[in-house]
């Protein structure tokens, strides 16, 4: 096969519908930068996870002498330094627990008073409202419900916290949004594969005297079929471009250059995430467009 026939024939028909051709370029774009960003979406979640899960404790909360009255898990009277010696000891036990720390009430109002000393609220509590606790570190953080069983209804305790699950609800947001931008990425995807068809049902319709003439001379099926999957794949790669300059531009522009900078609590992935996807966008941009206008050929263009 000659390469410059090739070549050129890419050239006719993208000229032909270039209007069309720019339709599927902008829509592969779109639908696989929604779609790198999902996946990035998704490692971001799952890094939060680790980098957080890793730093939550386990708080066994102790019954004060300002519980009893007013909390039924209390009535019985605040917690004894024989509970809490039990507790303690029963906690060093446990193979799960890697970290056992008693805060008092002196040491919790010190850290409510460094976490919210600048707002209002700060003067409204005082140290003998704070509650004495034992705070638990896990070795695996999701095994919660193992200490929460254990103690939660040992007299003197008054509640068992993870908390992991103050948590959860941002990362169900987070993975919700990523759904939500995966629905639309097999939308926008939906769209450019209608797209591809479309253009290369015009682009071979338009040509169809000198695929005719082809046909008479001998040449192969696929001889003919081969300029129409090359101009699909064409403009599938240029949208995969455009799709990794969104994503890099994002990283640079979005993550970097301001949520590293405003939101400081969360651990966002680097250039190494961001580069891994980009060689995958590339693939599909490319063979995605080639296979479909292969299909569409096989009905269209009876060779």
């Amino acid at each position: 096969m000659r390469a410059q026939f090739v070549l050129s024939e890419i050239g006719v028909g993208l000229r032909r519908n270039l209007t069309m051709t720019f339709a599927v370029i902008v829509s592969v774009a779109l639908s696989l930068a929604l779609f790198g960003g999902s996946l990035l979406m998704r490692q971001q979640v799952s890094t939060m996870k680790g980098y957080w899960y890793d730093k939550v404790n386990v708080s066994i909360f102790l019954c004060g002498k300002n519980d009893v009255s007013s909390d039924p898990a209390c009535a019985k009277g605040a917690a004894t330094e024989d509970q809490k010696k039990q507790i303690k000891s029963d906690l060093s036990k446990m193979d799960l627990v890697e970290k056992v720390q008693f805060e008092t009430a002196d040491e919790a109002y010190k850290h409510y008073k460094e976490q919210f000393g600048g707002t209002p609220v700060a003067g409204s509590v005082t140290a003998d409202q704070m509650q004495e606790s034992f705070r638990i570190k896990l070795k695996d953080p999701t095994k919660y419900k193992v200490i929460s069983s254990a103690f939660a209804d040992r007299a003197g305790v008054q509640s068992v916290q993870d908390q992991r699950s103050t948590l959860e609800g941002l990362f169900n947001l987070l993975n919700g949004m990523n759904y939500a931008a995966l629905g639309v990425m097999l939308l926008m995807l939906i769209v450019a594969l209608m797209l591809i068809v479309n253009t290369v049902r015009v682009s071979a319709f338009s040509r169809r005297r000198e695929t005719g003439i082809m046909r008479l001379v001998g040449a192969s099926s696929f001889y003919i079929q081969m300029p129409f999957i090359m101009e699909a794949a064409f403009a599938g790669l240029l949208g995969a471009g455009f799709a990794c300059v969104l994503l890099v531009c994002g990283q640079y522009f979005l993550v970097n250059n301001w949520l590293v900078h405003h939101v400081t609590v969360i651990q966002f992935i680097g250039w190494d995430a961001v580069l891994a996807k980009l060689p995958l966008v590339l693939a599909i941009g490319l063979l995605m467009p080639a296979v479909a206008a292969f299909a569409a050929l096989r009905k269209y263009l009876k060779v």
